[in-house]
Order: C-alpha cells, then sequence, then structure tokens
C-alpha cells in the first residue's frame, strides 16, 4: 500500500472503508478486535447476527461454521455481502474470545476453592488422627 507522505500512515482502500478484504483484515488487526458499538449493526433480518450476545457456549461452534460458510459463499460472489459476513465471523470470534476468557476465569476460581477444599479436608484428618491417638492413648491408660 502506498504510504501517505503527510501523515506517514497508510491510505486505505481509494473508494471506500471496505475497498477490500485486506483492508478489512488490516482494520481488525489495527484495533485489536472489533468493536461492535463503533461499527454498524449488521441488519436486523438476519438473527445470527441478533443472537451472538445470547449463545451458550454450545452453540458458538454451529454459529461460527454458519457465519464461515456465509463469508466463502460470499467471497465467491460479485457482490460486497462479504463485508457483512466478514463482520459477523468476526462477532463471533469475539463471543469465543469472552467465552474463553471467562471460561480461564471460572477455571481459576475453582482451582482456587479446590485448593481450599484440600485444605480443608487436610485439617480434618488431622483431628481425626489426633483424635484416634487420644482414644488409644485412654485405651491404654485404662489396661494399666
Amino acid at each position: 500500500m502506498a504510504k501517505d507522505r503527510e501523515s506517514g500512515q497508510e491510505m486505505r482502500g481509494v473508494g471506500g472503508p471496505l475497498l477490500c478484504i485486506g483492508d478489512l483484515l488490516s482494520d481488525v488487526a489495527d484495533d485489536g478486535g472489533i468493536d461492535i458499538e463503533l461499527r454498524q449493526s449488521p441488519p436486523p433480518s438476519l438473527p445470527i447476527a441478533a443472537s451472538v450476545d445470547s449463545l451458550s457456549p454450545y452453540d458458538l461452534q454451529q454459529l461460527f461454521q454458519e457465519n464461515y460458510d456465509l463469508l466463502i459463499d460470499s467471497l465467491s460472489g460479485t457482490d460486497h455481502s462479504w463485508t457483512s459476513s466478514t463482520l459477523k465471523l468476526c462477532a463471533a470470534l469475539e463471543k469465543a474470545d469472552k467465552l474463553i476468557r471467562s471460561a480461564n476465569s471460572s477455571t481459576s476460581l475453582l482451582l482456587e476453592k479446590i485448593e481450599l477444599l484440600e485444605s480443608i479436608l487436610k485439617r480434618g484428618d488431622a483431628a481425626v488422627t489426633k483424635a484416634l491417638e487420644i482414644v488409644q492413648a485412654a485405651k491404654e491408660a485404662e489396661r494399666l
């Protein structure tokens, strides 16, 4: 891409903000992800895009596959519907990232709770062992 001499920044596709897929992918890489609020939302007639935020982890693979298939179909055509398909696919990937972060957070919390339970069990085992020692000592004292 040509460099803009005044600003020192790469020029984006001439003629529009999403002239080619390279520009879109570059924008996604520059942003570190898609900022849903800053981009136009997909048309409300698309139920897949509208339901991204309410998906369960089990629906994620199906959503990704559907959006991927739509993107491949759009890229093989001559219209510009690939832009919205790409945005939907990126939104699905963003949802996957949120689910993974949530799972990692939940896993860390679960690990902390398991470690706490292990320490409680160890203290309980130590208390039972100590109680058995006291009972055995009492029995030995009675025999004498």
